[in-house]
């Protein structure tokens, strides 16, 4: 969440007058004026798209490592009806959501869906995707807008740097733009993107006073992040968090926390191993990309050499857990959950590499901890509840203290054709019951699928809608508090069940552990 401000006054006429998405015949291409110029999207039946906008520069040459600037504008009408390129990553093998977009440095663009005939001032729900910060896209089947478009929303998806890319911090950088935001360049791709729905979104039936911002796992911590960075205020009006976490450190700038090293210091650990050991920015900017990129990923985090996002007591004043505790975050209604199984799909020979550093940070009670849930618990249940569900509790109580409404969920929900096994609910299992696009997740669709994935839909919708989960047909889904600790679990039934005090022995014992009130 960070700095640099695009001039708000950019050509704000080209907007007058526009023909906007929604007033479009079906027998022609659909077009929209925006501030960089005029696009020509697609059409499908009541739906129409437009992919592959480009709302910032390509960050590449003497832009590589710094803040997003405005794009060119162009003069003819650009075609609008393709994803850009994915961020430079190593995809992960496995992803559930995977895309075949070409990898490129010049890759910030963002795509748009929305209802054929609805009108002005509809609701708008941007995602941000998850992948560690390291991998991922907006082009993935799993994340197409048009079903929730169809529930009467605008639907906005970008890309944004990834890996060391969007993450690094170097003192030759610190330095040739006194005042200007170092390091969390994803993070600022993801405030030029929420700008440009500002300054755009009416172009397309869209509500700018109305931007619900959503994202699960690396997208869910973003979401949390937008609520505390100060350039985000006024930039959406609601906040959905999947899976986002909330209780990890990040890298501090100059200075250590949890005993990792600066983040300005791991950046000049890359460079001299990347052959740069002078103090020039140029010399950073000719590393050649694949040297950049390394062979950082979800299963590879470089930690030598990768500071990952950081906190620069700017754009990111804090850790999230200790700025909620204080109730400085935007007051913002909130949805916020996890799934009952993040890591149930994680071989169990790997589980010990990945709850090892986990509870390395309780220290001496982290012993505690693990003897407590050996106590019968499925070994993954003991990361699953300290990195996504205790977080998620903690946060929303932490919101509701301080008088925002909040809500909690937990997806339990496996489809029926993923059952036999026994495992629950996955991480980033949600996604596509939340877009609505279960046909493109890999598997036989059933009747209760579709029941489960129409029940999320309306919830997240009518939240979009009107900073309220509930609506007619809808579970009562009461605001959460921490004295009644209510949870709406989507249950493997299908059906949406308010429980109250969820797991809530294992949970307290998380939360005593901490050092924060």
């Amino acid at each position: 969440m960070r700095l640099w401000k695009t001039a708000g006054s950019m050509v704000m006429a080209m907007l007058v007058g526009a023909t906007s998405a929604a007033a479009q015949p079906q027998s022609s291409a659909p077009s929209a004026a925006i501030d960089s110029g005029a696009i020509r999207g697609a059409v499908d039946g009541d739906v129409v798209s437009y992919k592959g906008i480009p709302y910032a520069a390509p960050p590449v040459g003497v832009l590589r490592w710094r803040p997003p600037q405005a794009p060119a504008p162009w003069a003819s009408p650009r075609d609008a009806t393709a994803y850009g390129n994915d961020c430079m990553q190593n995809r992960f093998p496995g992803d559930s959501a995977a895309s075949s977009q070409p990898l490129s440095e010049d890759c910030l663009y963002l795509n748009v869906w929305a209802p054929a005939h609805a009108g002005a001032h509809l609701p708008v729900m941007v995602w941000i995707h998850g992948g560690g910060l390291t991998t991922g896209s907006s082009a993935p089947a799993v994340y197409s807008g048009a079903n929730l478009a169809r529930k009467g929303v605008v639907l906005v998806s970008f890309n944004y740097r990834l890996g060391r890319f969007g993450f690094f911090a170097h003192p030759a950088l610190l330095k040739e733009h006194p005042g200007e935001a170092v390091g969390n360049y994803g993070l600022m791709d993801q405030l030029a993107a929420l700008r440009w729905v500002q300054r755009n979104i009416a172009a397309f039936g869209g509500d700018p006073a109305n931007v619900t911002i959503f994202g699960q796992s690396a997208g869910g911590s973003s979401v949390l992040h937008m609520m505390m960075c100060p350039e985000a205020h006024g930039l959406f009006a609601r906040a959905i968090a999947e899976s986002g976490g909330g209780r990890d450190r990040w890298s501090r700038l100059d200075g250590a926390a949890g005993g990792k090293p600066s983040a300005l210091k791991i950046g000049e650990a890359f460079a001299r191993k990347a052959g740069v050991t002078s103090d020039d920015p140029a010399a950073l900017r000719a590393i050649p990309a694949q040297t950049v990129l390394g062979d950082l990923g979800l299963l590879n985090g470089e930690a030598e050499t990768y500071s990952g996002a950081i906190v620069d007591g700017a754009l990111v004043p804090d850790d999230v857990d200790t700025f909620f505790a204080r109730g400085a975050e935007q007051h913002v209604p909130l949805l916020i959950g996890a799934t009952n199984d993040e890591l149930g799909a994680v071989p169990a020979a790997f589980l010990p590499m990945l709850t090892g550093p986990v509870v390395e940070k309780f220290g001496p009670r982290g012993k505690a901890l693990q003897a407590f849930y050996g106590a019968g618990a499925h070994p993954a249940d003991l990361f699953d509840d300290i990195s996504f569900v205790e977080p998620a509790r903690y946060l929303a109580g932490r919101h509701a203290a301080a008088g925002a409404p909040t809500w909690l969920y937990r997806f339990s929900y496996v489809a029926e054709a993923r059952r036999d096994g026994g495992a629950g609910a996955a991480h980033a299992s949600e996604i596509p019951y939340v877009f609505g696009t279960l046909d493109a997740a890999g598997f036989q669709v059933s009747a209760l699928d579709r029941k489960m994935s129409a029940a999320m839909m309306d919830c997240w919708v009518a939240f979009a809608r009107g900073g309220d989960p509930n609506g007619a047909g809808l579970a009562a889904w009461p605001g959460y508090d921490a004295g009644a600790d209510p949870t709406l679990e989507f249950t493997l039934e299908g059906t949406p069940t308010v429980r109250p005090h969820l797991d809530q022995q294992r949970l307290d014992f998380i939360a005593a552990s901490y050092p924060l009130p």
